[in-house]
């Protein structure tokens, strides 16, 4: 079974948030943070997804996500490189 290590970003009231996660469903986990059914965190927002990286293990997938929560400078650099891709998301607001 396939891991996903993903993460989200969303703008509301001009603010960026991010969201990082795992899931063996990438796109029904979405459509769940999407229509407030996901994690307390998610809910409320618009999420796009700005990274995923699949891996064949949980356990490969979960040490991922720990980093990947705990690199702040990493996150930054995804959010930043998805802003660049998506001119409209920097006009984007709720």
């Amino acid at each position: 079974m396939k891991y996903f290590v993903y993460l989200l970003i969303s703008k509301k009231y001009g603010k960026f948030f991010s969201y990082v996660g795992i899931t063996n469903n990438l796109k029904k986990r979405i459509n769940l943070h999407n229509s407030s059914r996901g994690a307390k965190y998610t809910r409320g927002k618009k999420w796009y997804l700005a990274y995923k990286k699949s891996y064949n293990s949980k356990s490969k997938a979960l040490k991922e996500e720990y980093r990947l929560k705990n690199d702040k400078k990493k996150r930054e650099i995804i959010k930043l490189t998805f802003n660049l891709k998506n001119e409209n998301f920097n006009s984007f607001t709720l």
